[in-house]
Formats: C-alpha cells, sequence, structure tokens
C-alpha cells in the first residue's frame, strides 16, 4: 500500500475544460454529496489543481487495489512524513479513516453525518449551467436540454451509444432493486406514485419482500436519485413522484409521455432552486412563499387554457394565488383573469430569470 500511496500522491491530476458551477470549493473541509456522473470529481480535482503540487493527496476510494486496512494504518503517517495539507477522498465509504490534516475534501453519494464537513450538494447540470457546454445559444440549446439531459458528459457521448451509456451508469450505481425500482418510476414520472404500489407491481415480476423494497426506494430518495413531491397540507396524501434528471426516463422506459418529461424537467429546476413548492389537484407547483402558482403546457392552447384555469378557480380564491405562471417550450404572453395574473413564458426564459 505505502508504494500505491505514492502513486496516488505523485500523480499529476488532469481534467478536460472545466465549466464552472453554482457551487465552490473554498478552504474549509467539505462533503460533495451527489448521485453518479453529477460532477463530483471534477468538482473536487478543479479545486485541487489550483493548488501548490504536492500539498494535497487525492485517493479514488473506487480503486481496486485499495486495502481499506492497510491503508487507514499508513495514511496519517503518509499525509504527516509529506507535509499534507489537504486531503482528498473521492467516492469515500464509512470504511475509510481520516488522516489528520487541515483540510479534508470527501465525495460521496451517500449523506454520511460527519459534524466538522460542511455539506455541498450537488445535482445534475441545471439549465444555466447546461448553456456552458453548448458551442452557442440559440433555439437549439433548450432540445439539446431534452436530449442530454443535466449530466455533463452526455456531450461526449455519441449519439448512439448514450443509453448504453446512461444504463452502464446506473447498474454501477445502484444495486437490482435500485435499478429495477428506478425503471419503474422511469414509466411513472410526474405522477402520484407510493412504494406500496411498487412493491404490488415488482413483486409481479420477482421475489421481493415488501421491507427490502421500502428500504431501496427510501435509499433511492435519500440518495437524490428520485424526488419526491407533497401534496399542500396533506402530507400523507400520496406523492408525486421525478426522477434526477429526465434523460434517464428514455433510458429505462420505452413510453413516450412529453409533458410529463417536461413537467419532471421544471421540477428540476424548482429544486435546485431550494423553492418550497408542493402539488394540488389539478395545479402542476403550488408556490405558498410567493402565492404563485405553476402549470406546464410545452404545447399551450389557449381555449383549453381558458379551461383550465376555470376548474382551478376555487383554489385560486381560497388562496389568494396572486400569480398564474404557464410555462412552454416556446409560447409567450399573457392572459387577462379576474383572481390572478396570468403569464405565459417560454421555459428557457423562465429557468434563466432571476
Amino acid at each position: 500500500m505505502e508504494i500505491l500511496l505514492e502513486e496516488f500522491y505523485k500523480t499529476d491530476l488532469q481534467i478536460e475544460r472545466y465549466h464552472e458551477r453554482k457551487v465552490s470549493i473554498d478552504e474549509k473541509s467539505y462533503q460533495i454529496i451527489g448521485i453518479a456522473q453529477s460532477g463530483k470529481t471534477k468538482l473536487i480535482k478543479n479545486y485541487l489543481i489550483g493548488l501548490k503540487k504536492g500539498s494535497y493527496l487525492y485517493i479514488d476510494c473506487s480503486d481496486i487495489r485499495i486495502d481499506i486496512q492497510e491503508l487507514n494504518t499508513l495514511l496519517p503517517s503518509f499525509c504527516n512524513r509529506n507535509k499534507i495539507d489537504v486531503l482528498a477522498l473521492d467516492n469515500y465509504t464509512q470504511a475509510f479513516s481520516f488522516a489528520n490534516v487541515s483540510q479534508l475534501l470527501i465525495t460521496s453519494q451517500e449523506d454520511y453525518d460527519i459534524p466538522y464537513l460542511q455539506k455541498i450538494q450537488l445535482y445534475p447540470l441545471d439549465y444555466e449551467e447546461f448553456l456552458a457546454y453548448e458551442h452557442k445559444y440559440d433555439s437549439s440549446a433548450l432540445n439539446h436540454f431534452f436530449q442530454l439531459g443535466g449530466f455533463a458528459g452526455m456531450h461526449k457521448i455519441r449519439v448512439d451509444e448514450r443509453i448504453s451509456y446512461l444504463q452502464r451508469t446506473l447498474l454501477f450505481a445502484l444495486d437490482e432493486t435500485e435499478f429495477d425500482i428506478m425503471r419503474l418510476c422511469a414509466k411513472f414520472i410526474s405522477q402520484k406514485l407510493s412504494a406500496f404500489t411498487l412493491y404490488e407491481r415488482l413483486k409481479l415480476s420477482r421475489k421481493i419482500s415488501k421491507d427490502k423494497l421500502y428500504k431501496s426506494f427510501e435509499a433511492l430518495r435519500k440518495k437524490n436519485y428520485i424526488h419526491q413531491l407533497s401534496k399542500y397540507a396533506h402530507e400523507r396524501a400520496t406523492k408525486k413522484i421525478y426522477l434526477c434528471d429526465t434523460s434517464i426516463k428514455s433510458a429505462l422506459s420505452t413510453e413516450k409521455n412529453f409533458g410529463r418529461l417536461f413537467e419532471n424537467m421544471v421540477f428540476l429546476e424548482l429544486l435546485k432552486s431550494q423553492t418550497e413548492v408542493y402539488y394540488e389537484d389539478g395545479i402542476d407547483f403550488y408556490l405558498p412563499q410567493t402565492d404563485e402558482i405553476i402549470l406546464c403546457k410545452p404545447f399551450a392552447d389557449e381555449r383549453r387554457l381558458f379551461k383550465k384555469l376555470e376548474s382551478i378557480e376555487a383554489f385560486l380564491f381560497s388562496y389568494g394565488i396572486a400569480k398564474i405562471t404557464v410555462i412552454t417550450m416556446n409560447k409567450e404572453g399573457t392572459i387577462s383573469h379576474p383572481l390572478s395574473e396570468v403569464a405565459i413564458i417560454p421555459f428557457d426564459i423562465w429557468a434563466l430569470g432571476d
């Protein structure tokens, strides 16, 4: 292990052109949490490359050559002997021990409760971050976002290999039960879906205990591979399910429903903006802090939109909704309504707004 540690220490870190994210690392110690391929490794390497050579040690904990017990024994003395200031443990698990250094950086899919580490939650790219990877910003950018999603690595994958790339990524990152749950969630995105319903469906095709499924479902939720949205003021009501990235839908399911995919994409933008949001019957998203509702209508038709507004007028009146935002693919405008301001906004304009 001493030889392997020397190899880690002497290896020059390299990354291709780095695009800034909305989160960054400074001199504090951090735990960077995110799903596979969300950009954790690039974020940490970009920071280390800017430091003095020899002042840091980067270890990929998923390296199969590592004997964890031996590494834990040798690491403190190695860091002390080489005057390591910054220790970075990529793909960290709790089997690894820390050394006494000035700055500790770890990345993981799971959120470990380590009080002296500040947490950075890293999601796949949002639309604004995605645009940094585009050669030019024009009408094709949004279509690319639908095709590629928020995984930065997808820009380098050939069109005919993208599905298999995503499938391999998930198969490597998840266990068998978690992967099967993801496949079912891909069929039900933007719909109400409970763990019990998943169990009822999954047990038809394989042997599985309810306890195992519930634990796997909760693990996926905690690691942010899936997201749940509660109904307003009804915490016990069945929650709606969303995927961590829209590109996973086509990688795991052949079913087509652009409207639900579009809603998932809008939800992810709200999630990354840390907005308090709920769903309500007939309403995609309710934002109580701003008295606003959001309707996802990629191909808005004014006649149908008027009927939709009529069907939710009781909610608009009861909750004093001041603003209705209708998010579309490319249509823009306003509608006169006696109870609320109605703005029709294309997704790209809405996602890039303040």
